[in-house]
């Protein structure tokens, strides 16, 4: 199990408890530990995995406690651990959209079905036989939700340990794919994609990336440490990622009921049904000229011209791999 998920199934069992679990308690039945525990056993490597695991939980801003026992003071053995609910709860202040409750609903099912298995069933049994009756059913949920780019991975590793990377990367236009060597300041998300940001050698300047344009397993390269970025990096490369999108308009016509109109009429910002003609902003122009183009001729781009000739390259070639003519 990642390191992460262990830590996600440890959150949620010191969250669900007011009086705290001993260390014991959190071995044999909390996801990630129960697995390797060993009943009246040597569990040193799960002690110290799950000294590590407090750091870093603690590094992430989480309020773990530690709750010594009056009746054995200077015992570490009766030391209980938990995380007080309101102090991790988000403050008052923070509303959510109802659109946004939907999405934070739908991730919490995609959760629940994916990671409450058989062994998570057990460890919340043995946690209610020892007092813990959470408030939510909530142990042992863990991340089931995987990225699709290989390169996320490696990137993710990359950051933490702020290392240099090396990877072949293939920019729309350019002949063949090219190495990068960079080192990585940053990983967003933004309509969808994954995008990494950082200094790339090869230009001397910093340089955004898709993911999904990395087509070569990302190597890490010897070196010094990675300089640490700015504090703000991640805003910052979002803000200019979402003015490349409002800066790029194109007017499209849709066949009324069809796919194309109901997948690309919800991200329309203007539209006249009379018509057909919708208007939508995009980030990334060979991106949306792939999308447009699996559409067929449901869809026709109005505007800008190079986003036309882009879809219609694109027609064309599958036509001509087909033995057809352009059209």
């Amino acid at each position: 199990m990642p390191a992460v998920d262990r830590q996600f199934s440890l959150v949620l069992a010191l969250v669900a408890t007011e009086s705290g679990l001993l260390k014991g308690d959190i071995l044999s039945t909390v996801r990630g530990y129960a697995e390797k525990y060993v009943d009246g056993g040597p569990n040193d490597n799960l002690e110290r995995q799950f000294e590590r695991d407090k750091d870093a939980i603690r590094d992430r801003g989480i309020p773990l406690e530690t709750i010594e026992s009056p009746d054995r003071p200077g015992d570490n053995q009766s030391l209980r651990y938990r995380i007080p609910k309101g102090r991790y709860e988000l403050p008052e202040s923070v509303r959510f959209t109802p659109d946004e409750l939907a999405l934070l609903g739908l991730a919490a099912e995609v959760w629940r079905e994916a990671s409450l298995s058989d062994d998570s069933q057990r460890a919340l049994t043995k946690l209610r036989g020892l007092g813990v009756e959470p408030r939510d059913p909530v142990i042992g949920y863990a991340p089931r939700l995987r990225v699709r780019e290989s390169a996320f991975e490696p990137l993710r590793r990359a950051l933490d340990r702020r290392q240099r990377v090396r990877f072949r990367y293939f920019k729309p236009g350019s002949a063949e794919p090219r190495e990068r060597t960079v080192d990585p300041w940053a990983i967003v998300l933004h309509e969808g994609r994954w995008h990494l940001h950082g200094f790339d050698h090869g230009v001397e300047a910093p340089r955004t990336f898709l993911l999904s344009r990395i087509i070569a397993p990302v190597e890490p390269v010897p070196g010094p440490v990675v300089e640490a970025p700015e504090p703000d990096i991640q805003d910052r490369i979002l803000a200019e990622l979402e003015a490349l999108r409002q800066a790029n308009v194109a007017d499209l016509a849709v066949s009324s009921g069809s796919d194309a109109e109901v997948r690309l009429g919800r991200r329309a910002v203007l539209r006249d049904d009379d018509s057909g003609v919708i208007r939508l902003h995009y980030t990334d122009a060979a991106v949306f000229a792939d999308e447009l183009a699996s559409y067929g001729p449901e869809v026709r781009v109005l505007a800008p011209d190079e986003l036309a000739d882009a879809v219609r390259d694109r027609l064309s070639r599958v036509a001509a791999a087909h033995g057809g003519g352009a059209g």
